[in-house]
């Protein structure tokens, strides 16, 4: 019975990245001599067990083959007799695929070190394309170690426009997609995400709302580019005004509506705010997104463009805004809106100010100063409609004053 480090914790390690999780995989040994020595079985498809002390996964030696479509469909082996080089050789990349021996020796037979070196993500054999999920995985591996240049194999693309050609990235499951989403928007630079599921033709599968904005016209466009790339730039400025991923969600989501926008009425994008909104809700329902995610991505891309021209808005206009937004109640929600409006208005110009946020705040302030409680108190004779016109007309005043009017 040996144990080998493997898979991410190798890689990051010769990268320089701090690994936040170890994962091992043990040779010669079985579930009962496992769990003779205190490992605790967790593993549903395949024996993967928790050490007994650090809690760390350890997994048999295992190799697998295709029995049906999609990510489940395969069967595996784990007998004693599986050597670690079989364990390997059924990874995804060959930078995946380096193990490091008790001695700190490394075992490198599908040359990961060296693609390392060369800062490329190649698959480690044909068995590549039995696995839909990996085409998305080799997507996220591209934003995660985008700050170190890598590019992704030719071979190894093709192989991915193979799969998605298959037609079996329809049979990942909708948390499987969005998982992957979801960590790919937590990097530092999620954008190569996106470029790679382009580039094989795997967007248009699992994020066609997204693809559909690819050679749309912007509109009013100061940087001559078209929608896809206006969002991706937009994706960029989010990241850097926020780690939260909720946000940067939203703004990836904030112009779907002009991907469905007739052709025969580019360049001009007659109401994407209402066909947006919808389309954020087919989307996070399709991939099963969370309610917060869901809402905050539905209420940037129903409002944005209103919140730009905030601005121009009149009182009475400005309290329908946050009604509709539903500012008053949901203010912590309201400000991720405003991040969001502002990463959206300045993609490729960080520089220039989005005083339309501030404004807002502002907006926001002073209908919060509003007593509401208390008016309520001096009209509970007259009735609930009397309270709320009163609380509405006073509302109105504390904006008209705040706006100078």
């Amino acid at each position: 019975m040996n144990t080998y480090l493997v898979g991410g914790a190798v890689r990051d390690d010769l990268l320089g990245i701090p690994a936040t999780d170890r994962d091992w995989v043990v040779v010669g040994a079985s579930p009962g001599e496992m769990a003779e020595k205190g490992f605790r079985p967790v593993g549903k498809d395949f024996p993967v067990f928790l050490h007994p002390s650090t809690q760390e996964e350890y997994a048999l030696a295992r190799t697998e083959r295709k029995t049906a479509a999609g990510y489940h469909g395969f069967s595996f082996n784990t007998s004693r007799e599986v050597t670690l080089e079989e364990d390997l050789q059924r990874r995804d990349l060959t930078i995946n695929a380096i193990a490091r021996d008790e001695n700190g020796e490394l075992i490198d037979p599908w040359g990961g070190k060296e693609d390392l070196q060369n800062r490329v993500l190649r698959h480690v054999s044909p068995a590549f394309a039995e696995d839909p999920l990996r085409v998305l995985r080799v997507a996220r591996f591209a934003a995660k170690l985008a700050r170190f240049d890598f590019t992704i194999a030719p071979d190894t693309m093709q192989l991915m426009r193979k799969l998605t050609a298959s037609g079996e990235l329809q049979t990942l499951a909708a948390e499987r997609v969005w998982q992957e989403l979801h960590t790919s928007l937590g990097y530092k630079q999620p954008e190569p995400f996106f470029a790679a599921l382009r580039e094989c033709d795997a967007l248009r599968v699992v994020l066609p709302e997204l693809d559909r904005l690819y050679g749309v016209p912007l509109g009013q466009n100061r940087l001559n580019i078209d929608c896809a790339e206006h969002t991706m730039m937009a994706l960029t400025q989010a990241c850097l005004l926020t780690p939260e991923r909720s946000s940067r969600f939203a703004t990836l989501c904030h112009a779907l509506g002009k991907g469905s926008t007739p052709t025969d009425g580019l360049p001009v994008h007659q109401g994407p705010d209402t066909r947006g909104a919808e389309l954020c809700k087919a989307l996070c329902d399709r991939l099963k997104s969370p309610a917060d995610y869901r809402e905050l991505a539905i209420l940037t891309a129903r409002f944005h463009c209103r919140c730009n021209r905030a601005l121009e808005l009149k009182p009475d206009e400005l309290i329908d805004f946050l009604t509709d937004t539903d500012a008053q109640r949901r203010p912590e929600r309201f400000e991720k809106f405003l991040l969001c409006c502002t990463a959206s208005a300045q993609p490729g110009e960080e520089s220039t100010p989005y005083p339309q946020a501030e404004f807002m705040r502002g907006a926001l302030g002073a209908v919060q100063q509003v007593n509401a409680g208390k008016i309520a108190q001096q009209y509970k004779a007259e009735g609930g409609a009397a309270i709320a016109k009163a609380i509405q007309t006073a509302r109105l005043a504390a904006l008209t004053d705040y706006c100078g009017f």
